[in-house]
């Protein structure tokens, strides 16, 4: 569990309660289910029109990492490239077929299995160059809905500021009525401001992170593999090895 995005979420949210209190405000006129309708359904609306559905599906179920992300695999990979590189040296690169086997990561299998099969080191670093380019492009666009929403929050927050308002003049003989198309008008904008910035950018920031780290480790281990398949088992591959540790 990710506790530095729970304490972000609750301090966001306390943020704003706290100084609606100290200004006399009440909570219930910050719960405006109309406001909320405009905003988060007009909001995912538009990032729906704009996304494939197989990356809208990525994009929210990459939402999880903000709590719970992607366990630290560096060590674990640390391991895995000093083995490879002992088993390598001392009983020849078919040997790899072992691990290659046993490998749970789709991209380290595949590295291992063109090692195996003797393809060529610089076409082999070509291939694994643009498995990590298309991998990096998708992660990107899925994030991307993130980055989207929190452009069209505010601004259909404004929508439903102008819806409010025009409710507001539909019962300017009405005082009765006037209270509530205040409320939305103005809830509304709150909704999408709020949302974009204590929200949806965060979300986005932090999951780009992630994918960044993820990649990194993809060019490391692409890079292990061609010194590797070169024959390369001089301190290049242990100062590889102590780059991975070091990243943040």
């Amino acid at each position: 569990m990710d506790w530095s995005s729970v304490a972000g979420v609750l301090l966001a949210l306390a943020g704003i309660l706290i100084g609606q209190g100290l200004e006399g405000g009440k909570l219930s006129s910050l719960l405006q289910p109309a406001a909320f309708s405009i905003v988060v359904i007009g909001t995912f609306g538009a990032v729906m029109l704009q996304t494939r559905t197989p990356t809208l599906r990525r994009g929210l179920s990459m939402a999880r990492w903000i709590f719970k992300p992607p366990p630290d695999t560096r060590a674990q990979l640390a391991r895995d490239i000093n083995n490879w590189s002992q088993i390598a040296r001392r009983d020849g690169l078919l040997a790899l077929e072992r691990p290659m086997l046993g490998a749970k990561d789709k991209f380290i299998a595949k590295g291992l299995r063109m090692i195996v099969d003797g393809i060529q080191p610089d076409k082999m670093r070509q291939m694994l160059d643009m498995e990590i380019t298309a991998f990096e492009t998708a992660e990107r666009q899925a994030v991307r809905i993130w980055e989207s929403a929190a452009g069209y929050s505010p601004t259909i927050g404004i929508l439903g500021a102008v819806l409010g308002l025009i409710h507001v003049m539909e019962n300017l003989t009405d005082p009765s009525k006037l209270g509530s198309g205040i409320a939305v008008a103005f809830v509304s904008t709150i909704y999408g401001v709020g949302l974009a910035n204590l929200f949806f950018y965060p979300i986005a920031n932090k999951l780009k992170t992630i994918v960044t780290r993820q990649v990194y480790q993809q060019e490391l281990a692409a890079a292990v593999f061609y010194d590797i398949a070169t024959g390369d088992f001089t301190r290049v591959i242990d100062e590889r090895i102590a780059t991975l540790m070091r990243e943040p």
